[in-house]
């Protein structure tokens, strides 16, 4: 858990120093700093900002770069540095470490805000990375097989942008490439079905509290972007020439997402109203059932509250892997603290829905930092929490009380 955090020449926040608690309320108006408190922590945990990608869009102007500190509550000491060319430096215990990912797994961060709640109508990368982010943190192996993955998907797709028309050596070169790709590619597979198979029962049960009108209608499918029953390097080579045309890679690891079904066993009619539905049957019902993605269905503010129960539902699985099971030696080490990251949450959910939220974090051992605009949410937040701390922000200075 965080126990002090340190913050400068991040956005408006050029010196900021406080001290955290379990739970932690930060209260400002638009455009005061609130939501750059959690950028910092984020930036710290991911090395990325969730806001924009290019370090000289978060640093202060007219300074060389911008840095977090956090001191946690077992005596580790994590920091970053980001500077105007990307250059990043990053600390562990004041030695210097080299990948990001160490910091990553001293200081899990889920992140709850106004831009992921477009999750179910964008493309299939940021539901990839919902998976990709708990089966990190499950399985110690994933990550040196994705980041190997990732590297030869770079110089295959850089080969491809350059020619239609490949020589001998470019061709052998390739099929060396294609034939590593496939081997990782089994392996992720292998990862990301564990956990996602793993996850699905916690997800029900989050729906269940969330929505419990559609708790029997919403179910998860993982589609691993490539068909696993086949070497991925065949597949790959009976595809070599649309990539040629294409420019890029089109099956594989990178093409993997995760889905929301919803489901419902009413009488169906195939017209095209059901266009982009698939209908199913089985043997226990009388009746077909239509099947389609949850975003074509539900309202704006039940989407919110599924986006959120995708999140939600992952720290239980994250924290209480049941001993006996193919996870039960790969969650988090007891050290680590997930921090939870929920930016003007009352703008976003309605008041039952942030009560059945909060109220499920706080029988969770993870540490939450929140924004809001307003107070409104500090009866709820001191019901739950003995000794929340609170900040207000202004202009980018931030005060406790």
């Amino acid at each position: 858990m965080i126990e002090r955090l340190q913050i400068s020449h991040l956005r408006n926040l050029t010196q900021t120093n406080l001290q955290s608690a379990a739970c932690n309320v930060i209260i400002g108006e638009n455009g005061s700093g609130k939501t750059s408190l959690l950028e910092a922590i984020f930036l710290l945990s991911r090395g990325k900002s969730f806001r924009h990608h290019q370090p000289k869009r978060y640093i202060q102007h007219h300074q060389n770069s911008a840095t977090v500190h956090a001191k946690l509550n077992d005596n580790r000491t994590l920091a970053i540095q980001k500077q105007t060319d990307a250059t990043t430096v990053l600390r562990l215990n004041q030695s210097t470490v080299y990948n990001q990912s160490i910091l990553t797994e001293q200081l899990p961060t889920l992140l709850v805000d106004p831009s992921t709640m477009d999750m179910l109508e964008q493309g299939s990368a940021s539901r990839r990375q919902l998976l990709d982010w708990l089966v990190f943190h499950m399985k110690q192996g994933f990550h040196p097989q994705w980041v190997a993955y990732q590297r030869l998907l770079k110089q295959r797709n850089s080969l491809l942008k350059k020619t239609r028309h490949l020589s001998q050596i470019q061709l052998a070169e390739l099929k060396s490439w294609d034939k590593g790709l496939s081997n990782h590619a089994a392996l992720i597979h292998h990862y990301r079905e564990r956990v996602f198979a793993a996850w699905q029962p916690y997800f029900a049960d989050t729906v269940a509290e969330l929505l419990p009108a559609y708790a029997e209608q919403l179910s998860l499918s993982y589609n691993p972007g490539y068909d696993t029953s086949i070497s991925l390097d065949v597949q790959l080579n009976e595809r070599l020439e649309q990539d040629l045309q294409l420019g890029y890679t089109r099956i594989g690891n990178h093409r993997a997402d995760v889905h929301v079904h919803w489901r419902s066993s009413d009488s169906v009619q195939t017209n095209s109203e059901h266009a982009n539905t698939i209908i199913e049957t089985d043997g226990s019902s009388p009746l077909p059932t239509l099947k389609e993605q949850a975003a074509n269905v539900l309202s704006r503010g039940e989407k919110k509250l599924l986006i959120t129960a995708l999140r939600l539902s992952q720290l239980p699985l994250l924290l209480h892997t049941e001993e006996g099971s193919d996870l039960s030696n790969s969650g988090l080490n007891s050290q680590v603290t997930p921090v939870v990251l929920l930016d003007d949450i009352t703008a976003e959910l309605d008041a039952r829905a942030i009560e059945i939220l909060l109220s499920a974090l706080s029988q969770l051992p993870c540490q939450v930092f929140m924004t809001s605009l307003t107070d409104d949410v500090l009866p709820l937040v001191r019901a739950l929490w003995s000794n929340p701390h609170v900040f207000h922000v202004k202009q980018g200075q931030v005060s406790m009380g």
